[in-house]
């Protein structure tokens, strides 16, 4: 199971006791795999990924993540935080980025504190600056904006209270797709999106 990103085997899903909803599920996923669930309307796809998501448990079976690998999932009504406007939003994807661009500046402003550990200030200095031109992170908000540009989402200032459910879909999407996890499930993702966003979408994911 080491190979895979995400195994499932022999999983039952029922609600109440006589309504099943997937049975004797077996799949294994790997790293990079591009894979599409199909099926008609109330087939139990949506909960397939929601199990996968870790949102909701088996009857019966085994669902398995890879050990430290990370899952992100966009549900068809995502959820917003209402208390931060649309950019906000985009950005808690990439939290984790611009806290290491805040960490780099607060380590840059104590070299002119008296009496500080040069050598161990440059040390962090160099372990940070190691982590951000790695994932270019240098050219954060320039990526931020594309996203959200081929994404055709709101301004960047706007209020997520007053979006529509398609404009609250597109901002969930570009968060998630920021974020970049190990399992990106996305459910009815092209929902909402012209053709042009579609295409965008398209070329993230190959």
């Amino acid at each position: 199971m080491s190979d895979y990103v995400y195994t499932m085997y022999r999983a039952d899903k029922f609600y109440g006791s006589d309504r099943q909803v997937l049975a004797n599920i077996s799949l294994s996923f790997l790293p990079g795999a591009k894979i599409g669930v199909l099926g008609p309307n109330g087939a139990g796809k949506s909960t397939l990924l929601r199990i996968m998501a870790g949102l909701e448990e088996l009857s019966s079976g085994v669902a398995e993540l890879a050990p430290k690998a990370t899952v992100g999932f966009l549900p068809q009504e995502p959820d917003l935080d209402s208390a931060r406007n649309v950019r906000e939003n985009v950005e808690d994807g990439v939290r984790p980025m611009r806290d290491l661009l805040d960490r780099f500046n607060e380590i840059s402003a104590r070299f002119a504190e008296p009496d500080v550990d040069f050598d161990a200030l440059i040390e962090e200095q160099g372990t940070v600056q190691d982590l951000i031109d790695r994932h270019d992170v240098w050219n954060l908000d320039a990526t931020l904006d594309r996203a959200m540009d081929a994404l055709r989402l709101p301004e960047g200032d706007r209020d997520v209270t007053t979006l529509s459910g398609g404009e609250r879909r597109r901002v969930a999407l570009c968060r998630l797709l920021l974020a970049s996890p190990d399992l990106l499930l996305l459910d009815e993702p092209t929902n909402h999106l012209d053709a042009e966003s579609v295409a965008w979408l398209e070329r993230f994911l190959e």
